[in-house]
């Protein structure tokens, strides 16, 4: 048994919590807002994000982050445009005997870093992080949906806890050590589900969308590994298996973001609507750090000229099928 505590009480991290506290562990949530923490004592559920799906009162709710103290684990279960407030608000109370892991699914605006940098320069020397991240919606996770992921790490030993301590009869951890590949294969699958929402909201069917989840896979490992990723990485479910949750199902905040933005809504409508849209803002991030990094990505360019200049859907996928003729694989530094 041990002593997890998890920060954030949004879908995915209630979903975890259920998952630790199911296993036999002590299990703190916690958020800075009391009115949600409340409205969850009083439900006996979260009515939003993971309605029909009991609370148990055995789960403790509070937001102080002094339920910190003492546990073996520090979930952060927190957006990424968040990760770095929420961190530094946590790094007094995150000693060196725990491990620390990382939900979140993005690049830091402004500084392009991934999370894991983030934790990174936030936290002290010697603390372990890992990244935690795969297919994995919360509505399915929380409701002991059959699910794997992966715990990545530069310190082994420390995924290996996350994966002793989390993994159970409905949810199966791999283990990687390409922290990078992981990250940009989680962070990334986001602009491309978005896209392949913007497609359904247009209307078109299959084949569009296969042609569309293959080519952006092509553009997140071009990505991934002028980063510094293993191109196996992305053939795994940290890439490939994310890509599919998320550009295929309704519980994905991207997809349905991009139907109505295909559907003739603005972007920015489109993201207050819906709630915290991941592809939204990592878009603005992969976009410049592509362009540091001289990595062609036409996928993610249109998308960036819908979300931020205004430029019409239509017209972004005549230039996506206009493009220059091509054999389908040509050297990664030449596509």
């Amino acid at each position: 048994m041990a002593n997890i505590t998890i920060l954030g009480s949004g879908g995915f991290g209630l979903s975890l919590a259920l998952t630790a506290y199911r296993s036999g562990h002590n299990v703190k949530v916690w958020s800075k807002f009391s009115e949600e923490l409340e409205a969850i004592r009083r439900d006996g559920e979260h009515k939003q994000k993971l309605p029909g799906v009991p609370v148990p009162s055995g789960i403790e709710l509070t937001d102080s982050m002094d339920c910190i103290n003492g546990c073996d684990m520090v979930i952060f279960g927190i957006p990424s445009r968040f990760v770095r407030d929420t961190v530094r608000m946590a790094a007094p109370y995150i000693t060196s005997s725990m491990v620390v892991v990382n939900t979140g699914k993005g690049l830091e605006e402004g500084s392009l870093k991934t999370l894991s940098q983030v934790f990174r320069e936030e936290l002290s020397d010697g603390i372990s992080v890992v990244t935690l991240t795969g297919p994995s919606h919360a509505e399915e996770v929380g409701r002991g949906v059959p699910t794997t992921i992966v715990a990545a790490s530069e310190n082994e030993s420390a995924a290996a806890m996350v994966q002793e301590l989390l993994s159970s009869k409905t949810l199966r951890i791999y283990l990687s050590s390409d922290v990078i590949g992981c990250e940009v294969g989680g962070a990334l699958k986001n602009i491309i589900a978005l896209s392949a929402g913007v497609c359904d909201g247009l209307g078109f069917g299959d084949n569009t969308k296969a042609a569309l989840m293959t080519r952006g896979m092509h553009e997140i490992t071009k990505l991934g590994l002028a980063m510094g990723g293993k191109r196996e990485t992305f053939s795994g479910l940290s890439g490939m298996g994310d890509l599919i949750v998320t550009c295929c199902s309704m519980h994905s905040r991207n997809r349905r973001a991009g139907i109505l933005i295909g559907e003739g809504m603005s972007p920015e409508e489109a993201v207050k609507m819906v709630g915290t849209v991941e592809g939204y803002y990592c878009c603005h991030a992969a976009w410049e750090l592509a362009g540091k990094l001289g990595v062609t990505m036409p996928i993610t360019e249109q998308l960036y000229k819908v979300l931020f200049e205004g430029e019409d859907v239509k017209n972004s996928l005549s230039a996506l099928m206009s493009r220059p003729k091509k054999r389908e694989w040509e050297p990664l530094d030449n596509i």
